[in-house]
């Protein structure tokens, strides 16, 4: 797996420390929120890309993790008023055992490529259709999260600066288990198996067990995702929180960003998300559907010129420089 050079620990550092400084500029309402909204999408990106960048099973079915996570810590807190910090666990528990099943359902059937993929927006829809006909999660209508003002250990704050801080922590983690997958066995084996799962099971990975590890950290991951959303927005639905174009949106990140790589997801996510809105705020209310027209448009130009995404693009450029500097020393070898 090649490490992403261009990206070095102070690089990172500097990063963190000015998400960590940006809340104390006096930024607007509108503002602070986008900011939340891109490290949540950023978080959720990272999480698809364990399963669907390292090991390359790609999943359009994200968004039930992110449902279950959502509405477990959702139905426990009002139900019986157990916190939503431990809700999120036992949220993100059940989405990973979720995933589990889903992933062995399908593996061990052999099916991967467009066949895994179909599976996966089956299986997301018919979480939907069990949520929309059941009253205890609310059906159709919908969960309300029941508000009791600012009370951080219900995972309640009264300004929005406290989730902004929480989104971060969120994504901070998101890609601290995606560094130590990289660096760690498993995330070779996950590579092997992307490369060429014969070829693994020949040199003798047990494939279908490393797949059903990245299944479970996906999904468990997108569940604590479930969770932060559920207790910011303070209410969920099945079109919101379970629906197919929100598995699209985890997944077109990733691709902006960089399939596969460590920190491609966030970026992606911190490059779209907010061309999205801001399309949005300046052409939404002028026509209809002229701003997904650009959203669309400059989407499709990104994959254009970039389809290894930006870091593939950053990586390219390293290269280019470095045979550039590589031909000069030569050249100035041979003169000497």
């Amino acid at each position: 797996m090649k490490s992403e050079a261009f990206w070095e620990y102070p690089v990172q550092l500097l990063v963190l420390a000015v998400f960590l400084l940006l809340p104390l500029w006096g930024l607007s309402s509108y503002v602070l929120n986008t900011l939340i909204m891109m490290l949540f999408f950023g978080f959720l990106a990272t999480a698809w890309n364990i399963l669907g960048g390292f090991a390359g099973q790609h999943s359009l079915g994200n968004a039930a993790f992110v449902g279950i996570g959502a509405y477990t810590s959702t139905f426990l807190f009002s139900q019986y008023g157990i916190s939503p910090w431990i809700g999120m666990w036992i949220g993100g528990v059940l989405a990973g055992i979720f995933g589990l099943f889903l992933g062995y359902s399908a593996f061990r059937c052999g099916l991967k490529g467009p066949f895994f993929l179909l599976v996966t927006i089956a299986a997301a829809q018919i979480v939907m259709l069990v949520v929309l006909n059941c009253r205890a999660l609310g059906g159709a209508s919908g969960l309300t999260v029941p508000y009791v003002g600012s009370h951080p250990a219900l995972f309640q704050f009264e300004s929005k600066i406290a989730y902004y801080y929480v989104a971060v922590g969120l994504l901070a983690a998101g890609i601290l288990v995606s560094i130590l997958v990289s660096r760690h066995r498993l995330g070779y084996y996950l590579v092997a198996i992307r490369e060429n799962e014969d070829a693994a099971c020949a040199l003798g990975i047990d494939t279908l067990h490393y797949k059903l590890l990245a299944t479970f950290l996906s999904g468990f991951l997108s569940g604590l995702g479930g969770t932060f959303y559920a207790q910011y927005i303070l209410f969920i639905d099945p079109e919101s929180i379970l629906s197919l174009g929100l598995s699209i949106e985890i997944i077109v990140y990733p691709i902006l960003g960089g399939i596969g790589t460590v920190l491609g997801p966030a970026l992606g996510a911190f490059i779209l998300y907010p061309v999205g809105e801001l399309a949005r705020s300046v052409w939404g209310g002028s026509a209809a559907g002229i701003h997904l027209l650009f959203y669309g448009a400059f989407l499709m130009l990104c994959i254009i010129f970039m389809p290894k995404g930006v870091v593939g693009l950053v990586r390219r450029i390293q290269e280019i420089l470095k045979g550039k500097l590589r031909a000069r020393e030569v050249e100035a070898l041979a003169k000497e």
